[in-house]
């Protein structure tokens, strides 16, 4: 749970390591630090700074979630389980913004990755139908509708879907 500075200090730290002890002839220690420098940079490319980030997204600091999610140099990269998070962590902060196009963009690419069950998935098709019928869109609100009543297991979830429903049969 590293920010990209402290991954790129103990890389640093394991290449001077793996030096030092190939200088004593330690060729096992050596090994070990390399071993753990190329784990630092497996993890830097698929894990990045997420983690990190929900922790200030639970405690519901968007703005320094925001700075730790723009250190991901490529989304593409993260890992699967890694990437579902990203997502559904930039279309969050891109509501508080009020950027409904860029929020819509990120649920929908968060929806094609895993999150942590399928209450959670069922809020990411929640919020996409919320934003369709933000846009009046009441084909795609009814679709949304439907895969989130699939997957909403918690009493809130299923309520919230029947307040769209309501919303969307008004239009």
């Amino acid at each position: 749970m590293y920010n990209a500075k402290g991954r790129y200090a103990l890389m640093a730290l394991f290449a001077i390591a793996a030096l030092a002890c190939l200088f004593y002839d330690q060729y096992q220690l050596a090994a070990l630090a390399g071993f753990l420098f190329a784990f630092v940079i497996w993890s830097h490319f698929k894990h990045s700074s997420v983690l990190l980030a929900s922790k200030h997204f639970k405690n519901g600091d968007h703005e320094r979630t925001a700075r730790v999610l723009a250190e991901v140099g490529n989304p593409d990269r993260l890992a699967k389980n890694r990437r579902g998070y990203y997502e559904f962590m930039k279309a969050n902060i891109a509501l508080k913004k009020e950027d409904y196009d860029q929020a819509e963009y990120h649920f929908q690419i968060a929806s094609r990755f895993p999150l942590g069950g399928k209450n959670d998935k069922a809020f990411v098709m929640i919020h996409l139908a919320n934003l369709a019928l933000r846009k009046k869109d009441k084909e795609r609100c009814a679709a949304y509708l439907i895969k989130a009543k699939e997957l909403a297991v918690s009493s809130k979830a299923q309520d919230i879907i029947t307040k769209i429903e309501k919303e969307a049969n008004s239009l």
